[in-house]
């Protein structure tokens, strides 16, 4: 196990029409709210009315940022930089999913320095503050409620980035699964594949190769979520298959299971961000695409050992004993859940073509040269593991 430090600060208000206490968490955190929301699905239903009013009922003024889009985007993140300082905001309470949120956590940032904000995900500045943000998740997926991780897209570079602080950790997050009940089936299954993604970027990178408590932990956590994606899908108004999926995916990259286990790049999703900002996919639909080809790729390159634990331990799958011919039987039984989760399990899947993988690979480069990690993932390497994800296991 390697050395690590652990602190995470948000509090968790989890349970049935725990969003009724929005206004009571708001008033302990700010009195001039910047509401950040998405397009339509929270107005619709209702919840924004419900949440805006219990924050005026506890006092408190509220501005509304909306029209937030999936893969969120640098203007609108100025948009509400432009308001914060401009009403003087003094709390961000974001109501959506990741993309919300992570507006909200770029907000907040931005509104308080004297540079771009962009010039931290370009990896040129620092966040040193931010105001304060609370969350309330409507999807169990990127676990932003419970981190200080961000990804924004710059339409006009074509560049999707991620950069993070202890500054934009969630002061107070609400997790309350009845607000997941109205997600369309196929983002309940996207969302699915981002969490177990999230948890398994540490578990096949971290380059300490003793971790069994983290190990324990993250596949455990793995087939949580499995298991209560498939019950969601299945029965969308399963309360206690929503409330497990929302709590094991805020626990999959609250620090956790990383925890111990060095440092570590996010490749897959890493690559995901070229995809997504090129094509415009959803996230955990570009996550799926992926997943099983640079598992592949990775039993190709002799390091197929943790597939094949994984294999074991999650999928619950006999292994031979050959490493690479249990490791490529772990990714095509992970390909195979994809599919009966009615995910893309290939880039064509998407649509993407063999030709498009050097602008996908060249993209992606951007973000490794700022994470330093263009040695492991050079462009010609990402060729070749776009290769494995082209057309499927």
């Amino acid at each position: 196990m390697e050395n690590f430090e652990f602190c995470n600060p948000t509090r968790i208000i989890f349970g049935k029409r725990e969003v009724d206490r929005a206004g009571q968490a708001a008033a302990s955190l700010g009195s001039r709210v910047l509401l950040v929301t998405g397009s339509a699905s929270a107005k619709k239903s209702g919840l924004l009315d419900r949440v805006k009013g219990s924050i005026e009922a506890a006092g408190a003024r509220v501005w509304l940022l909306d029209g937030v889009v999936p893969n969120p985007r640098l203007s609108k993140v100025r948009e509400g930089i432009e308001l914060c300082r401009e009403v003087g905001v003094d709390l961000l309470c974001a109501l959506g999913g990741g993309s919300v949120m992570d507006t909200a956590k770029a907000v907040a940032a931005g509104a308080v320095m004297d540079r771009d904000i962009w010039e931290v995900f370009q990896g040129r500045a620092e966040i040193t503050g931010a105001l304060p943000v609370m969350t309330i998740p409507t999807l169990a997926a990127s676990g932003s409620e419970m981190n200080g991780f961000m990804v924004i897209t710059n339409e006009e570079s074509g560049h999707k980035l991620a950069a993070g602080s202890p500054h934009v950790y969630p002061k107070i997050s609400i997790l309350d699964p009845e607000l997941t009940y109205t997600v369309p089936r196929n983002h309940t299954a996207y969302g699915g594949v981002d969490a177990v993604c999230h948890l398994m970027e540490p578990y096949f990178n971290g380059p300490s190769p003793h971790t069994p408590v983290q190990d324990g932990l993250a596949e455990s956590l793995m087939r949580s979520i499995m298991d209560a994606a498939a019950s969601c899908l299945d029965r969308p108004e399963d309360y206690d298959a929503r409330a497990d999926m929302m709590w094991a995916a805020t626990l999959a990259l609250n620090g956790l299971t990383r925890a111990g286990v060095g440092d570590h790049p996010f490749p897959v999703h890493l690559v995901e961000h070229a995809v997504s900002a090129i094509f415009d996919v959803a996230h955990g639909a570009g996550l799926a695409a992926l997943l099983p080809g640079w598992m592949a790729w990775r039993v190709h390159l002799g390091n197929g050992a943790k597939i094949v634990q994984f294999g074991r331990n999650v999928m619950g799958i006999s292994m031979s004993g050959d490493e690479a011919a249990d490791g490529l039987f772990a990714a095509r039984a992970f390909a195979s859940w994809l599919k009966e989760m009615e995910c893309p399990a290939s880039l064509s899947d998407l649509g993407i073509k063999a030709e498009d993988h050097p602008r996908i690979a060249e993209n992606a480069q951007y973000q490794a040269a700022i994470w330093g990690i263009t040695d492991l993932y050079s462009k010609e390497a990402m060729i070749e593991l776009l290769s494995f994800c082209q057309s499927g296991l």
